[in-house]
């Protein structure tokens, strides 16, 4: 059985990965700063490895087939967490996988990080953090999958989406539920590798449109 690393488990996609995949009894590994954030999953199976994504968390990749990077600076930090986090930590997590030779990097981007000069918002410096950190994976050699999901909600999972980019920023929105059902269902193809998605709400099954 292969056994899958989860950095930012205790974000709120993050979570919900790794709920289904203890649920399923997939062998898993959750990588938070603080496992009290996991306590409802303290009764389970799951391993549990603390560790600051500031400093050395390599050990965490020991024995790993599956990586799947979900953690981010949050919207209430300043520019220097996003590039500390969302660049920098990613950047270690590509390497530390390429020396464990990792069969799956499976990113989660932001819709938007394809082209940070397109959007004049206030979230531009998350852009470009995230642009680079998929540039730097793309760029490893270590078998990779990018999703880049549009405007996140906390609504019930539909387990619907589409991959085409709406007109409108309203339509691009996407709940969390469905972002972690995506990713869970890349993580069971071994047929995507190099693919990048972009996730939206929408009206066609995870496993009819990402292929």
């Amino acid at each position: 059985m292969s056994k899958t690393l989860i950095i930012g488990a205790s974000g709120q996609v993050g979570q919900l990965i790794t709920k289904t995949l203890v649920e399923t009894e997939e062998d898993v590994r959750a990588l938070v700063r603080d496992k009290s954030k996991l306590d409802d999953l303290k009764d389970s199976d799951l391993e549990i490895v603390e560790a600051d994504l500031e400093g050395d968390f390599s050990q965490a990749f020991d024995g790993i087939d599956n990586v799947i990077f979900a953690a981010g600076s949050g919207g209430s930090t300043g520019a220097d967490k996003t590039l500390l986090i969302d660049l920098w930590a990613a950047k270690k997590a590509v390497d530390y996988a390429k020396e464990a030779n990792v069969k799956r990097f499976i990113m989660v981007s932001s819709i938007g990080a394809d082209d940070p000069e397109a959007i004049e918002s206030d979230i531009k410096p998350y852009l470009v953090a995230k642009h680079m950190a998929d540039q730097y994976l793309m760029a490893s050699g270590v078998p990779f999958t990018i999703v880049r999901p549009g405007p996140l909600t906390n609504d019930e999972g539909q387990g619907k989406i589409t991959i085409k980019r709406p007109n409108s920023r309203e339509e691009m929105a996407i709940p969390r539920a469905d972002v972690a059902k995506s990713v869970l269902f890349i993580l069971s193809k071994d047929d995507l590798n190099g693919k990048i998605f972009e996730l939206f709400g929408g009206t066609y099954d995870v496993d009819n449109v990402l292929v």
